[in-house]
């Protein structure tokens, strides 16, 4: 019997993780006995930190592999090097038997619009150059017709472990269930179009139609909701995100009473101005917000 754990928004070069930070979450995998890590994309910008935080848990011991996230795909030239990274620790459409009846399959992901208020795919692609980090990734044609191909590439991948009886553990980056899709109001309401680029419900109707995927694992929305069960699949999200979205950061705001009205957005000023007690109370509460945002699952 393993323990997989699954990690997704790392964000170590935008959270100024170094050593220290990368071995207390060593420490917090350890105290739970973890034999497998997986990061589900977005571990940094660049694939090069990726590669070395990667490395980092194999040099202690622990078994580690990766998909990508948009963030590291920003520092990676062309589609075949996308989709097909050269490191034998890389997952996408690949997948690793964790045991003689289980895999755990990587996925990178895309999206397709639908999560969206808008209809027009013109519109939401002029926003995406606009406003997203996306628009410095270059892919081979439209957004939804990579998703497309994705989805296709992976049918086929999936049919071959359906046929082969495997339990299907899948760690992916992008968002696939609209359960997990949040709707603002008021003065937030751009980004309700903006969820456009969250992830893909067609991906989430692929995966209903298999009765082998026991776990979904997913990240990107920098949200955490609780474990949902969708037609037999139980589904996760539990990102770990900026360092001004964190729970711990929002309860040593508001504890220490610094803002009138709590926003993660406007936070950063705060941060710097309280700067030395962040940093302590960051050190006190920072293994339990690793605790919070990973999956782990036994196999």
């Amino acid at each position: 019997m393993g323990k997989l754990a699954i990690i997704s928004d790392l964000h170590a070069d935008i959270n100024h993780f170094e050593e220290t930070e990368l071995n207390l979450l060593l420490e917090t995998l350890q105290e739970k006995k973890i034999t497998r890590l997986h990061f589900a994309g977005d571990s940094a910008n660049k694939i090069e930190q990726t590669l070395t935080i990667n490395e980092y848990f194999r040099k202690h011991g622990l078994d580690t592999t990766f998909n990508l996230g948009n963030h590291e795909m920003g520092s990676i030239a062309g589609e075949e090097m996308i989709e097909h990274y050269p490191d034998s620790h890389f997952l996408n459409f690949r997948y690793l038997p964790l045991n003689d009846s289980t895999v755990l399959l990587g996925l990178n992901g895309w999206y397709d619009y639908q999560f969206s208020e808008l209809q027009d795919q013109e519109k939401i692609a002029s926003m995406k150059r606009l406003y997203w980090y996306d628009r410095i990734i270059t892919r081979s044609g439209d957004d939804p017709t990579v998703n497309q191909r994705i989805l296709q590439q992976l049918d086929s991948v999936l049919q071959n472990l359906e046929k082969a009886q495997y339990r299907v553990i899948l760690a992916t980056h992008f968002v696939p269930q609209k359960q997990f899709i949040v709707r603002l109001e008021g003065q937030y309401q751009i980004w309700n179009q903006l969820n456009a680029f969250l992830g893909s419900a067609s991906l989430g109707e692929l995966l209903n139609r298999y009765n082998n995927i026991s776990d979904v694992v997913f990240g990107h929305t920098h949200r955490r909701f609780d474990e949902q069960l969708i037609q037999g699949t139980r589904y996760h999200c539990r990102p770990l995100g900026y360092y001004y979205e964190w729970r711990l950061t929002r309860d040593f705001v508001l504890n220490n009473q610094l803002v009138e009205e709590y926003n993660p957005m406007k936070l950063r000023g705060v941060l710097r101005k309280h700067q030395e007690a962040f940093q302590a109370y960051k050190s006190e509460h920072l293994k339990q917000e690793f605790q919070q945002a990973m999956t782990v699952i036994a196999y």
